[in-house]
């Protein structure tokens, strides 16, 4: 008896020492909050904040070089885990190019708010959207999106379709969208072993705590191509924005747009088949998420009134921050089809 009481308590404090040591790992990996580097804080001071009920919504405003028309304003819509910060290596590439051009970091992603046990959704992300636009007074834009911002765009879609076939003018008119890597099709999706990961209630809390820099770095680049592997500065830019106001450790919350994407396939995709707006997608085709031999060719299929512009075959999931020179070209001489017909 006395030696069964003494395995218990000694397994009890075998467990006790696992958790402790858990703790110490995850204080040790992520205290203090690393700090902005010099190019996020100039980020970060060019953007400004806009109230979404009790959130506050980072986001870039900038008036371009071309006022040849008031109606070329962009909207960008990133992706996930990332931010806005995901195109600044195109920011002045699309200024000069464009009207203007907005781009709000979702919430719970960059430099916006990052409520805890708050429900995450597409329909919220795309609710954001709407209203900082109607704040700014837009009411017409051109969307370029990638990975999670193509499903937020989808939904914006959606809700200008609902409208069209109610014959209700739109509130935000939709006036081209242009995609670039992401899960349009879910049923094609390779979702990622740290994505799943992430999803699991059990194990990511554990996961999230102890996710370091180098961690992420690996993870961060495996969506990468091997010859467009970001710098070790720009990791550390994307790690200190994930990290802002502790935005680790609802990773779990964020990633539960995955299983929503499964859950709307249906009204999603078929937003895209039923829209009249001009479609195009830019597509990396070295995407390990995403790839050729099931996604592109689904979504030939799927949506063949889209254009398609291939990048070379060594781009992957992230073409904006691999290949900007050309996603540029690709979306501007898509604009200015437009802009001819």
């Amino acid at each position: 008896m006395e030696n069964r009481i003494c395995t218990f308590y000694s397994n009890m404090l075998s467990v006790k020492s696992v958790a402790v040591l858990i703790a110490l790992v995850a204080v040790y990996c992520n205290w203090p909050q690393p700090p902005l580097s010099e190019r996020l804080q100039k980020w970060k001071t060019s953007g400004k904040y806009f109230k979404f009920k009790d959130f506050n919504i980072f986001y870039k405003d900038s008036l371009g070089q071309d006022h040849s028309s008031d109606d070329r304003v962009v909207l960008i819509l990133h992706g996930f885990p990332s931010s806005t910060f995901d195109w600044y290596k195109m920011w002045d590439g699309l200024t000069g190019h464009f009207e203007r051009v907005i781009a709000p970091d979702f919430i719970g992603f960059g430099l916006s708010d990052k409520p805890r046990d708050h429900a995450y959704t597409m329909f919220e992300q795309a609710d954001i959207m709407e209203a900082l636009l109607a704040e700014l007074g837009v009411n017409q834009v051109h969307i370029l999106a990638h990975d999670m911002g193509d499903t937020v765009a989808q939904e914006l879609i959606a809700r200008q379709n609902a409208q069209t076939k109610s014959n209700k003018k739109p509130k935000l008119e939709i006036l081209s969208a242009c995609l670039t890597n992401g899960g349009i099709l879910p049923e094609t999706l390779e979702i990622r072993l740290t994505q799943k990961l992430m999803m699991n209630p059990w194990i990511a809390p554990i996961g999230m705590r102890v996710t370091n820099r180098l961690i992420f770095r690996k993870a961060f680049g495996e969506v990468f191509g091997e010859r467009t592997q970001p710098t070790s500065d720009e990791f550390e830019d994307h790690w200190v924005l994930i990290r802002w106001n502790d935005g680790n450790l609802i990773t779990y919350d964020l990633i539960q747009y995955l299983p929503q994407r499964y859950a709307n396939r249906d009204k999603w995709v078929g937003a895209l088949q039923e829209t009249k707006i001009p479609l195009h997608l830019i597509y990396g085709p070295s995407d390990p998420i995403n790839p050729p031999n099931t996604f592109l060719k689904r979504y030939k299929m799927l949506i063949p009134d889209s254009g398609v512009t291939e990048l070379a075959d060594h781009i992957s999931h992230y073409p904006q921050l691999e290949d900007p020179e050309n996603v540029l070209k690709a979306y501007v001489k898509f604009m200015d089809r437009l802009k001819i017909n």
